[in-house]
């Protein structure tokens, strides 16, 4: 380890490849990569797990972590956390969901007279509760790191003192989405030719904007009648959404791409233009940092942290409301204007390197572990 470094302990009741997943995987490999030592605890056998092992973190083992009210399993989990951080030498406790954080407050050992301090990142803007035994557990939490301006706002009127809250934008894989990827694979695979190519990438669930994408992309096809849309995602909503594009004579127009992870790079690199009605899980919105990281314009609804993440008529453009000629007019605009869209996309990259690295997002949390130890050195 090198000097001041420290020894860190995420937890992540998550066992999906989606939420707070990536976004803690980047975390832990940027503090590793700064010399940190970076353990991480994740409930095991999933596709969470595995990504984590792929990133060459140090895994935890023998934490179920299932957010669920399983009191043999809480209880378990709560002795192994202080061998852990007993053993360890564990110098902060960093939970990432509910379950952990109550775990790592409640079951945090006492070493030299001290207690490891827990830090929580909120993912999502539900996530920061304003009951009162919520409020009781945020007091009592040394650092609150919030990924959208909303959720900074939220932990204040939450309970969490104001000056324990800090704000951490969202992370890109930069080398990953870098610019010499190839889409050509990707157009002759859904037979796209030199069509101009939208792409969303979101889970097909409720509350996504998929009807409202559609509704617009299919106005859009009055002007531009040889665009395709490539819907990549997967989800419960696929049934009802192929029937509605089959209803509205979208069919030949509309591309369901599946699940696409390995090849997600190139997949963004055969859009022209990229589209996200509303953020997930994760509300520092990963899927368009990551368009935007590729290089690719990005349109979006002007909800959750897209605000803060696009820059309207620079790296995008924001749509107001959920008016369908809404979306159709920012559509045209970008995908008609070839020069243009590549100027943005270009600028999006240069933002994505500039403000949603995991180098910044390290500084961030580093500088909120550093006031929660009171400045003390490292072991």
């Amino acid at each position: 380890m090198t000097a001041g470094a420290l020894t860190v302990l995420h937890l992540a009741a998550n066992r999906w490849w989606t939420g707070s997943a990536d976004p803690t995987i980047q975390l832990a490999s940027a503090q590793q990569a700064r010399g940190h030592r970076v353990l991480l605890a994740v409930p095991p056998g999933d596709r969470f797990e595995a990504k984590a092992r792929e990133a060459g973190l140090t895994l935890v083992e023998g934490f179920h972590l299932r957010a669920r009210l399983a009191p043999l399993q809480i209880a378990r989990d709560a002795v192994r956390l202080r061998r852990v951080a007993r053993e360890q030498a564990v110098d902060v406790l960093h939970a990432h969901h509910s379950h952990d954080h109550w775990l790592a407050l409640l079951a945090r050992p006492r070493s030299g007279g001290r207690r490891p301090p827990v830090a929580r990142t909120f993912h999502a803007l539900r996530a920061v509760k304003r009951d009162a035994v919520s409020r009781r557990l945020y007091r009592r939490t040394d650092a609150a790191l919030a990924v959208s301006r909303q959720i900074e706002a939220r932990c204040r009127e939450a309970g969490v003192p104001p000056e324990r809250v800090y704000w951490t934008p969202g992370m890109a894989d930069l080398p990953r989405f870098a610019a010499e990827a190839d889409g050509r694979a990707v157009r002759e695979e859904f037979a796209l030719g030199d069509a101009p190519v939208v792409v969303s990438v979101a889970r097909l669930a409720a509350n996504r904007g998929h009807e409202l994408l559609l509704a617009g992309f299919r106005g859009l096809l009055a002007d531009l009648p040889a665009a395709r849309l490539l819907l990549v995602g997967k989800g419960e909503t696929r049934e009802r959404l192929e029937r509605l594009v089959a209803g509205q004579g979208l069919a030949r127009h509309v591309t369901f791409a599946g699940y696409r992870d390995r090849d997600l790079p190139s997949v963004l690199a055969a859009a022209d233009c990229f589209a996200l009605m509303a953020p997930g899980s994760d509300d520092s919105c990963r899927a368009a940092l990551e368009a935007m990281a590729a290089a690719r314009p990005v349109v979006a609804r002007a909800v959750g942290a897209l605000p803060e993440t696009v820059a309207h008529g620079e790296t995008g453009l924001l749509v107001e409301g959920d008016r369908p000629e809404a979306v159709a007019w920012a559509l045209r605009s970008v995908l008609t204007d070839r020069a243009r869209a590549r100027a943005m996309g270009a600028a999006g990259r240069r933002r994505a390197e500039k403000e949603f690295s995991p180098a910044r997002a390290v500084e961030t949390v580093e500088r909120a572990y550093r006031a929660m130890l009171g400045a003390r050195p490292a072991r």
